[in-house]
């Protein structure tokens, strides 16, 4: 198990920095109760789960105590533990989310040995994504997670595009029961059956080991032209939209499963398909704001641990053809400041056309870190996206502490989900 790796390689990961003497001197009998905590929240609703956050965290009514030990006091203690005992290579790697084959160099990888433990070894990476073809049954979907899990010295999240309808990794290849397009779902407009179908995927998904799941579509469908969205929205209304964003933010995540709202800042008004070619959107800050931001900030409301931006660039906002997943306005002014938003900024995959028509790895990786990403998905060459930006931060072109803020905000997701 990666934290028994973490204790061992840490020493005082699990150590509990209380503020007041009376609270210091009851280190030892916390320590026991908060190893019960993180194995029992991997299930949150668990009865287990709720036991041992309550004997964890019960107030202590005594004069001499001079402050009350917190759930988030606990993340934070576990986050700067864990972040003090990494390397600067260990923290770069930790920005990448990347595919088994990016990390391991086998064409096809559809179980985790040797080559799988090695590669972890090597590159500390934040996370794997798996698509149909590393899927081939249950159980070895379950194996292949669970070995991988048990490879990395730190965390990983292991994530999938499963939106329901013609996106569903896992629910295709598996033969599941699949959850209808959003599209299908929008029409409907009935919140409690979408948090319910959502809440359905975070279990299965959960159940053969992923905790994070590349959707929902938070774009709203106002081009019929828009091929690339599709029935994957909810519609074109933003405030319907937005409340199935909601339901399926807190449905999923009720499962521990990490929900990620995409494409920032929107592209459900876009007339191509960024895989394939360079898009723009002619969209003013103002429309922006009706209409596709509404969705997103009732998500992030919601609590929804991730954003995905997207690669279309919003020139009339911008004033430049620079992809929104490499823009400081859109990911730091808009979308921290503007939105609020505290959770983990991913970038849309780096291998599409969009970016590698103009970019190379190296400058995609570093231009959107830069700019305000915390997590890299898929560069084309993810070696070489992983050496620039180590050596950035080696030379001082990125500060240690710009670094630090994005391993913390990975961190604190991956503890708060019970990833551990």
């Amino acid at each position: 198990m990666a934290v028994v790796l973490i204790a061992v390689g840490m020493g005082c990961f699990f150590g509990i920095h209380a503020a007041g003497s009376a609270v210091k001197q009851h280190q030892a009998a916390r320590e026991e109760s908060r190893q019960e905590l993180l194995e029992a929240s991997r299930v949150e609703e668990s009865a287990q789960a709720q036991a041992a956050v309550a004997a964890l965290f019960e107030t202590e009514s005594t004069e001499e105590t001079e402050s009350t030990y917190t759930k988030e006091d606990a993340l934070n203690d576990m986050v700067e533990d864990t972040l003090a005992g990494m390397t600067l290579e260990q923290k770069v790697a930790g920005l990448f989310f990347v595919t088994p084959e990016q990390l391991t160099g086998v064409s096809q990888v559809v179980a985790a040995g040797d080559a799988t433990r090695e590669s972890l070894e090597k590159y500390s990476v934040g996370g794997l994504i798996y698509f149909a073809k590393n899927i081939q049954s249950e159980d070895q979907l379950k194996e292949m997670l669970s070995n991988t899990a048990s490879y990395s010295l730190f965390p990983l999240f292991f994530g999938v595009d499963e939106e329901g309808g013609k996106v569903a990794r896992v629910a295709d290849t598996l033969k599941l029961d699949k959850t209808v397009p959003m599209g299908e779902i929008g029409a409907a407009g009935d919140t409690q059956a979408a948090y319910d179908a959502y809440q359905n995927i975070g279990n299965y998904l959960s159940s053969y080991g992923f905790n994070v799941d590349f959707a929902p579509v938070a774009d709203v469908k106002t081009s019929n032209l828009n091929l690339e969205i599709g029935s994957r929205s909810f519609g074109k209304d933003p405030d319907k939209v937005a409340e199935l964003v909601e339901a399926f933010v807190k449905g999923i995540q009720s499962t521990n499963v990490s929900a990620t709202l995409k494409h920032f800042p929107g592209q459900g008004s876009s007339k191509g398909d960024t895989h394939i070619e360079n898009v723009n959107i002619d969209s003013s800050i103002a429309a922006l704001r009706k209409v596709d931001f509404v969705p997103f900030e009732k998500g992030i409301k919601a609590g929804a641990d991730f954003v995905m931006v997207s690669h279309i660039s919003v020139s009339r906002v911008t004033e430049t053809a620079q992809p929104a997943s490499m823009s400081e306005l859109i990911m730091k002014t808009i979308l921290r400041e503007e939105l609020g938003f505290e959770g983990v900024i991913i970038t849309d995959a780096m291998d599409m056309a969009s970016i590698t028509d103009k970019y190379s790895s190296e400058e995609a990786a570093l231009g959107a870190f830069e700019a305000g990403a915390d997590i890299i998905l898929m560069p084309t060459d993810f070696e070489e996206a992983y050496k620039t930006i180590l050596s950035a931060v080696d030379s001082g072109e990125i500060g240690m502490d710009r670094l630090d803020e994005s391993v913390q905000r990975i961190l604190t997701v991956k503890f708060m989900r019970g990833i551990i």
